[in-house]
């Protein structure tokens, strides 16, 4: 039976304050957790009619999607993205995220090989510390994402800079030591960014830059090495009224959650401190659930359910990272395993709901 979203999310973008209730009783559950999922989309450079994540796009079961370099095609390159992100926003009855990591430095999909301009590190711009450089390099940023259709933007990195961190540090992610200098360059970038009309999903919280290993790889504790001031740039930007959303952290700190499970899993840590303490109300996006500190130690399903358990409203699977058992993951693999939950009440439909309403509101403001 065809449910219209459409007609939904029109009047919801219209009118602004639409009653969420009103869509809740619209919107299939199957929709619902559709657009609690962030999925790459492997290794494809153009979208053909049988494509099944546009299937998906266009049943609503699919919320937002993530690109890497390897959706780029070699050869006119911007012109191929730009009509692969088109063919998939097209259907979309409500709006398609279509994210990116663009940090620039070493981070950094959209390279001059392919036709884009020169990017620089966060950690350089933090060593110039010269907010007219930040900005400069943060409109390039902003303004080839939004000339391409993509809308959201994994970046500014919020973590602390520490040289013997393995993804962070060694990286040249953070742009300083210095919460004060991490604000100041982050509030410029998220600026840069909303100019242009992209979202950025500030990261990775509650603090990953002490860590001394890689969560890619390992199961990563910061216990020993965190420190409170690290949450700071995070309190001040959503003070001010800067953050878009938030990305979780795969890390281990006993500071905030005694039991020792990953911040991502972690409903101490996402909910009782960042929702509760902090007082965020924004979107929770997952870093990558395919990731080894995640899925090996924890799973596949029984990442889900602890990852919406603990508040996160979007779940992110590259389908960049090999996963035992699975080659490439589509969205009916976790609407089916989510609805499942539902049904034996492992997880509510109320929380479903949270993270749905949440989702629908950041979408409107696109």
């Amino acid at each position: 039976m065809k449910i219209y979203t459409g007609i939904i999310a029109i009047a919801f973008l219209l009118m602004g304050n639409l009653a969420f209730s009103q869509v809740q009783q619209v919107d299939s559950l199957e929709i619902k957790i559709g657009q609690m999922i962030m999925l790459g989309i492997g290794k494809d450079t153009e979208i053909l009619p049988d494509n099944k994540i546009l299937a998906d796009i266009q049943a609503q079961k699919l919320g937002g999607i993530l690109l890497y370099e390897k959706n780029i095609a070699k050869e006119n390159s911007v012109e191929k993205l730009k009509k692969l992100i088109a063919i998939l926003k097209k259907d979309a009855e409500l709006p398609l995220l279509v994210s990116i990591d663009e940090e620039g430095g070493l981070v950094n999909r959209l390279k001059q090989k392919y036709g884009f301009p020169k990017t620089v590190s966060a950690k350089y711009l933090g060593d110039t510390n010269d907010i007219d450089s930040t900005k400069y390099y943060s409109d390039i940023i902003a303004h080839n994402l939004l000339s391409l259709g993509i809308n959201v933007n994994y970046a500014p990195v919020l973590d602390v800079h520490n040289a013997d961190n393995p993804p962070i540090g060694k990286n040249e992610r953070a742009f300083s030591e210095n919460p004060q200098e991490i604000i100041e360059h982050a509030r410029q970038v998220i600026s840069s960014h909303r100019y242009f009309n992209v979202k950025t999903v500030v990261k990775h919280f509650p603090g990953h830059g002490n860590s001394r290993q890689d969560s890619h790889y390992n199961v990563t504790d910061v216990s020993n090495y965190w420190k409170p001031q690290e949450v700071f740039p995070y309190v001040k930007l959503m003070y001010e009224g800067n953050v878009d959303a938030i990305m979780t952290a795969h890390i281990v700190n006993d500071k905030l959650d005694d039991s020792k499970l990953p911040a991502t899993l972690s409903k101490k840590i996402m909910t009782d401190y960042l929702r509760g303490d902090l007082g965020y109300t924004g979107v929770i996006f997952s870093d990558d659930m395919q990731m080894k500190a995640i899925a090996d130690q924890f799973g596949f399903e029984k990442s889900i359910q602890m990852a919406i358990h603990a508040g996160v409203d979007v779940l992110m699977f590259s389908n960049h990272i090999p996963m035992k058992g699975r080659d490439m993951i589509l969205p009916q693999d976790i609407i089916d395993i989510v609805k499942k939950m539902v049904k034996d009440g492992e997880i509510s439909e109320k929380r479903i709901d949270e993270s749905y309403q949440r989702i629908l509101k950041f979408k409107a403001s696109l």
